[in-house]
């Protein structure tokens, strides 16, 4: 049985154990005593549950840093493709900005988190707001005599700084470090990509140990969570679903469309029906990486594109382009935020806009790629990680739906570039040929 189904089975059952619990603790001669419910729940469900949620908050800090620096190293060498790298670049900054505006949109609008009811959500953030070892690690923490970040952001010491101040200035040093790998002399700069690449693939490893965890994991959360808040917590996630369901759609079949046709001066009904394949398979693997050679044919005989600009478009997009990611990504925290009563500013979803497109840039081309980068985000805004184990049972029909959100995107620039190229109808024949 695939491990999707098997998390699904686990949401489920869940589900049903936790609302069958529940309405044994209520009422007037309750079977379930629901003082001994949360004991036994805070003793053993939810430590039990978390074990794969933990295994994977482990891995953020050697991921983040091997996967920003090999994304960025990999971005980098766009200057030596000239003006069709730096297009290529522009289009997926572009692209990725108005997918996170649009899911910041969407659930501001919505409000997915607000389901619960008035008198449920104190519990659940008293459930969750067990911090005061760490809310006083960081107040002390800030009274030390370092500076702090420059323009919030840029670290002295990236390691120190981001236990004090967040995870952002070790994303900028991430950052900086692998555009300084792609600067340098690809002799000096080979040992140590390969070295974070070994970082990047041990990392990966220990996730899929974890998720190998997940069916019971998810289980647990649900039954614990439901058998204490009830149908409620359930309404808000569906309701959290269809908003990031309905935000790749708009950006999908409505910004794509539009980009097609003004830029890359396409029918936008012919070009989704001549990459269905490509969507097709996104679809199914969930995967950007096992989507690549399919996407490189279609791109090159369906499309008609160059092969020289399809190649490197959707290489590198297979990595760095994630669309579809960013926005869900900006949807899930905002829906964490409200659910836990966590008020972001303005500027702080700003803040969480910025981070979602960089975190974008690293994050894995392989299902469930985007769950260590949530959870760096989260941290970083102080809204509880564990909230995670809430949404994730649902996450395999969202990531294939982003997934071609992702796929589709990275042609969509490839063919946006080859008519910024002004590309003769001669030259792609003899490019496709």
């Amino acid at each position: 049985m695939p491990l999707h189904t098997k998390i699904f089975i686990g949401l489920i059952l869940g589900a049903i154990v936790g609302l069958t619990t529940q309405s044994m603790t209520t009422g007037t001669n309750p079977t379930i005593d629901p003082k001994a419910l949360k004991e036994f729940i805070d003793g053993y469900v939810q430590p039990l549950g978390s074990i794969f949620l933990y295994l994977i908050f482990m891995i953020v800090i050697p991921l983040l840093l091997s996967a920003l620096i090999l994304g960025v190293a990999e971005i980098g060498q766009a200057k030596r493709f000239g003006k069709v790298g730096l297009k290529s670049l522009a289009m997926t900054i572009l692209l990725s900005g108005i997918a996170v505006v649009i899911g910041l949109a969407a659930v501001n609008i919505v409000k997915p988190g607000h389901q619960i009811s008035a008198d449920k959500r104190p519990e659940l953030i008293a459930r969750y707001r067990k911090q005061d070892k760490e809310e006083q690690f960081l107040k002390t923490a800030k009274t030390t005599t370092e500076d702090p970040p420059l323009l919030g952001f840029i670290p002295k010491n990236p390691i120190k700084e981001t236990a004090r101040d967040g995870l952002l200035p070790f994303m900028f040093f991430a950052l900086m470090l692998g555009l300084a790998l792609s600067a340098i002399e690809q002799e000096k700069a080979m040992p140590v990509i390969n070295f974070f690449e070994g970082i990047f693939a041990a990392s990966l490893k220990i996730i899929d140990w974890a998720m190998k965890l997940a069916p019971f994991g998810v289980f647990l959360l649900i039954f614990g969570m439901t058998s204490q808040f009830g149908i409620d917590l359930l309404k808000a996630v569906a309701i959290y679903a269809a908003v990031v369901l309905v935000a790749l759609a708009i950006h999908l079949f409505g910004v794509y469309s539009i980009v097609l046709k003004l830029i890359a001066k396409r029918n936008p009904l012919e070009f989704f029906r001549q990459i269905r394949t490509v969507m097709l398979t996104a679809f199914a693997t969930s995967s950007s990486n096992a989507t690549l050679p399919v996407a490189l044919e279609v791109a090159q005989e369906e499309v008609g594109l160059p092969r020289d600009i399809s190649s490197f478009v959707l290489t590198v997009g297979a990595t760095a382009n994630q669309n579809g990611t960013a926005l869900f990504e900006g949807i899930t925290i905002l829906f964490l935020a409200q659910l836990f009563g966590v008020e972001l500013s303005l500027m702080q979803q700003i803040q969480v806009m910025g981070m979602a497109i960089v975190a974008g840039i690293g994050t894995a081309g392989v299902p469930g790629g985007a769950w260590p980068f949530i959870a760096t985000i989260l941290v970083s805004m102080k809204i509880p990680v564990e909230g995670i184990g809430l949404v994730y049972g649902i996450d395999r029909l969202l990531d294939m739906s982003r997934t071609v959100l992702n796929v589709t995107g990275d042609i969509t620039i490839a063919a946006c570039v080859t008519q910024m190229e002004h590309r003769s109808n001669k030259e792609l024949a003899a490019a496709v040929a």
